[in-house]
């Protein structure tokens, strides 16, 4: 571990967030002289972010810890087009009715994370529509295009690798990483903005906002990328069998919230409490330590400190409570999904399927057939079964981890 001078870096660095910097000598220093006000930018391309975007919003939060300054760009106008950097394919192109919508939405989770306010520490939100939906095409072009260069455009890994593999990049795309350096610019000049954050996929993009602002302005702003967080097996951080981990409460359950980090592997456990909660670094150490069962308290505290910051320490506590109820005593606790039954009986696919245990009939008589459904504890044997409710809920269990009730519906 480096040892830098300001608390920012130190900071970033024991909790494993640095991967590059443009210049980290001069940003410590700067840190250690004044307030640097920092900014992220998240496209609103789903009314929800995920957990594949936590590690950058914990970055903020490390920016205000060390006493710094906190942007939350909101990405209203490059949401238009959206961030090409290492997608297959272009995404689908959003209504501007559609976008306002998931900006609206995806904003309610950071008052979760970062303290907003009019000090100058204090957290700020912006919306790049503010300024890209205001600019003349022509008049863009010269003033900006002229200070891009269209083989060093092509050189970046997130255009690159679009181009390897034949696949089309739209001319609509390929502008993407010059209005997110435009970005960079235009903050630097509206709120002193020195220091653009991300994952390793936006290096180009950040070090392209640099140099803008230095021919344009002659101001000396700096880049951060963060390491690509993946799981100890490989896999794709925020990414499961049942789909995106969500950061809003309305798209995930603060219940599936916290069973997604207790299924964190025993190797993650560390890391993750390093990255996503605010645990002290010394204390981690100690529960670094623990064998064997010992392993699944503090993938317990996971699941408490990473719930609480999210959707705070009530919903943390009851997930903990209902997880406790239906695997210490085999209950069926209250925030596990629900599914009302209209009758006596219902078709065990289809109840699998209602409680979004299986995403389809076929994977729920795969699941089956695979020895992996449950009722009440009890191995499902036939997919034909009719699972009886009354008055007592009866709880479906797929695999060990994932589990669901069925009630019978007050008419």
């Amino acid at each position: 571990m480096t040892q830098f001078k300001s608390d920012l870096l130190n900071l970033l660095d024991s909790r494993g967030y640095i991967h590059q910097t443009t210049d980290a000598e001069g940003l410590d220093a700067l840190a250690v002289k004044e307030i640097v006000p920092g900014y992220i930018g998240f496209d609103p391309t789903a009314p929800s972010l995920h957990v594949g975007s936590l590690v950058q919003i914990m970055m903020l939060r490390r920016l205000q810890q060390a006493g710094h300054k906190p942007i939350v760009l909101m990405g209203g106008g490059t949401g238009k087009i959206g961030d090409p950097s290492l997608k297959e394919e272009a995404r689908s192109l959003l209504s501007e009715e559609t976008i306002k919508a998931n900006v609206a939405s995806i904003k309610r989770v950071f008052e979760n994370f970062l303290t907003f306010g009019d000090g100058p520490t204090d957290a700020l939100m912006v919306d790049n529509a503010d300024w890209l939906d205001k600019l003349e095409y022509i008049p863009f072009l010269r003033e900006i295009g002229q200070h891009f260069s269209v083989n060093r455009m092509l050189s970046f890994d997130s255009v690159k690798m679009r181009l390897d593999r034949e696949q089309s990049l739209s001319f609509l795309e390929f502008n993407y990483m010059i209005l997110q350096a435009y970005d960079f610019r235009e903050l630097a000049q509206r709120h002193a903005c020195r220091l653009q954050m991300g994952g390793s996929d936006q290096w180009g993009n950040i070090v392209n906002g640099i140099e803008l602002a230095r021919r344009k302005d002659g101001t000396q702003v700096y880049g951060l990328t963060t390491p690509l967080i993946t799981t100890a097996d490989g896999g794709k951080m925020g990414k499961t069998m049942a789909g995106a981990i969500w950061l809003n409460a309305d798209a995930l359950s603060p219940y599936d919230y916290w069973q997604f980090w207790r299924n964190t592997q025993d190797a993650d456990v560390g890391r993750f409490l390093r990255l996503f909660t605010d645990v002290p670094l010394d204390e981690i150490a100690e529960l670094e330590k623990a064998q064997g069962a010992a392993i699944n308290d503090v993938k317990v505290r996971l699941a408490n400190e990473a719930t609480a910051m999210c959707h705070g320490r009530e919903a943390a506590a009851a997930a903990a409570e209902t997880a406790r109820k239906t695997f210490a005593e085999g209950a069926a606790g209250d925030d596990l999904p629900t599914l009302d039954v209209l009758g006596d009986e219902i078709a065990i696919v289809d109840a699998l399927v209602g409680l979004g245990l299986a995403a389809s009939k076929g994977e729920a008589r795969r699941l089956i057939k695979g020895g992996g459904a449950r009722v009440d504890g009890e191995k499902v044997e036939d997919e034909a079964l009719m699972v009886r409710v009354g008055a007592d809920p009866v709880r479906l269990s797929s695999g060990k981890k994932n589990h669901g009730v069925l009630k019978r519906a007050s008419v």
